[in-house]
């Protein structure tokens, strides 16, 4: 009986320890993403990293800066982060290349029913459906943080 009590009290504090940190990565996820959405409609500058202006690592940089969670600066470094995956969660992030054999010039913020967020250079801080026939053949992968 002893090693019953034993074992649920061992269960329960490992559970108590790991739903908070899946707790936290929801958190943060949910408020990159309204971070994101707080910027829509901002202009797309080469380089930005600010409000004033985004460019797409620029963007996702700062919405995670803001949810506590410092991310590399370009979509290649941020892209050599993360853990891969093959099914997206909201705030996951999503890699684009001009071929499959590059390395990713474009990263965007996924927010769950097919839709993604991002800086592009048309249309600045905006949000686009991942089945989009331009982003649809770019994509490489997408990396959870």
């Amino acid at each position: 009986m002893l090693k019953k009590i034993i074992a649920a009290l061992s269960l329960a504090v490992i559970f108590s320890s790991v739903a908070p940190a899946m707790g936290e990565a929801s958190n943060y996820n949910t408020k990159a993403i309204s971070v994101a959405e707080s910027n829509l409609g901002t202009k797309y500058v080469w380089g930005g990293t600010t409000p004033s202006g985004f460019d797409c690592s620029g963007l996702v940089k700062y919405s995670y800066s803001k949810a506590g969670k410092t991310l590399p600066r370009t979509a290649s470094q941020m892209y050599r982060t993360g853990k891969k995956v093959s099914s997206l969660a909201p705030g996951d992030l999503m890699f684009f290349a001009p071929n499959k054999a590059s390395n990713p010039t474009h990263v965007s913020i996924y927010m769950g029913s097919g839709k993604m967020i991002h800086a592009a250079t048309s249309h600045g801080v905006s949000i686009t459906y991942t089945s989009n026939s331009y982003w649809k053949p770019k994509f490489l992968g997408a990396k959870r943080i």
